[in-house]
């Protein structure tokens, strides 16, 4: 592997990380929702005039939304960050192509050019060696 390579993934993992905290950032916006929608719910009488129950269906509609976002969100910073981790060890290949190719999709714009770099990176013959190498024992 070249030391070209070599940068290229160190610089890989600094962004994934730059990337993961901006993914836990927007995964958290619901969280306005979510109290909005628990206000609705538990204090029904304070959110509209009519007794039907419309404001705690639609409460709980605000807080099944948030809690949905939010964990998906969770979850593929996390993985992001697991990604940037796991590049700078070298390990976990096909962990990180297959982050690399939701990022593509779940993080637009910052994710989808870190996905693409980071799959064309993967790609090379030399790189892929490289995870190989340190993903066999050493006996």
């Amino acid at each position: 592997m070249t030391s070209q390579d070599a940068e290229h993934l160190r610089l890989l993992a600094l962004f994934h990380y730059g990337v993961a905290g901006l993914q836990l950032l927007f995964a958290l916006f619901p969280l306005i929702h979510f109290v909005v929608g628990a206000a609705m719910v538990f204090f029904p009488d304070k959110a509209a005039e009519t007794k039907d129950g419309t404001p705690a269906l639609i409460g709980m509609a605000f807080m099944g939304f948030a809690a949905v976002w939010i964990a998906v969100g969770l979850t593929v910073a996390v993985c992001t960050a697991l990604a940037g981790r796991n590049l700078s060890r070298r390990r976990r290949y096909h962990f990180c192509i297959a982050v690399a190719a939701i990022e593509t999709i779940a993080c637009v714009p910052f994710g989808t050019i870190l996905g693409v770099l980071t799959i064309i990176v993967l790609l090379r013959p030399a790189v892929k060696q490289e995870f190989e190498v340190a993903a066999s024992p050493a006996f």
